[in-house]
Parts: structure tokens; sequence; C-alpha cells
């Protein structure tokens, strides 16, 4: 009932912290006991998860930038 009210609107991977679409095939495939549901990309983000690089490469490409992808003590690339 949720996913038809479009309540849920995005699946994550809980041990991987990976979320995308509900039509994904990658998260299709994740385990059941693995999987979470979200409202919204800000709540799967202020949760730690980061975006599927296969369902959602716009946002993955900006994370892949943003300093939440670099190590800690690490100097952004200028590039």
């Amino acid at each position: 009932m949720l996913i038809a009210n479009q309540q849920i609107v995005l699946a994550g991977n809980l041990k991987l912290k990976i979320y995308g679409n509900l039509t994904c095939s990658s998260g299709k495939r994740m385990k059941a006991e693995n999987r979470v549901f979200f409202a919204s990309e800000n709540e799967a983000i202020q949760c730690g998860y980061r975006p599927c690089g296969h369902c959602m490469r716009e946002a993955y490409k900006k994370w892949k930038k943003s300093d939440f992808c670099r190590p800690l003590g690490t100097v952004p690339n200028e590039n």
C-alpha cells in the first residue's frame, strides 16, 4: 500500500549502504533481509546511503565528486 501510494519511492541495501529506484535490476537482486525502504532521496542520504551507480547515474556521479566519497584525511582532487 505504501508503494502504491508513492510513500515509498526508493529501496536500499542495508549492508552496502546503497539506495536506488524500486525498479532497479541491481536492487532487485539483493537479499530480502538486506532491503530497506525510503520515502525520499534526502531520507536515504541522511541515513548514510549513497546513490546506486546503475539506476541513479547522475546522482552517483555527483556523489562520487563530493567530499562524502573521499577517505578521511585526504585532499580533494582539484581537476
